[in-house]
């Protein structure tokens, strides 16, 4: 598992590539609360690259959320290949989180 964040002026932008599951949930958590620890407080998760997730990694992105919020900020998913939007729909995640085709797309909806 990989994770890259890219900043921009409103927010960072992380990027994912592998499996998000119980073996690297907790490497995800501590990235993502150091994130959200800085002075940018928008997400937006680009899960293009991720070939899997298990609930551990539901578990990951839902206290992730939470803690955006609760600073004033939010977090987006983008690019989720098939097999985890349907993960993500499956566990009612995409009634709770904004999801969008692409990380340009979620990108542009935090800059309105």
């Amino acid at each position: 598992m990989d994770i890259s964040v890219q900043q921009s002026d409103q927010m960072n932008i992380v990027s994912i590539a592998g499996s998000i599951d119980a073996l690297t949930a907790d490497q995800i958590t501590s990235r993502l609360t150091e994130l959200i620890s800085s002075v940018k407080k928008h997400l937006v998760l680009d899960l293009s690259e991720v070939e899997f997730m298990s609930s551990a990694g539901l578990r990951a992105i839902l206290g992730a959320l939470k803690e955006t919020r609760h600073q004033g900020g939010d977090l987006y998913l983008a690019g989720a290949q098939a097999g985890v939007d349907r993960v993500l729909k499956m566990s009612g995640f995409s009634k709770i989180l904004k999801t969008y085709d692409s990380v340009d797309e979620a990108v542009a909806q935090f800059n309105v």
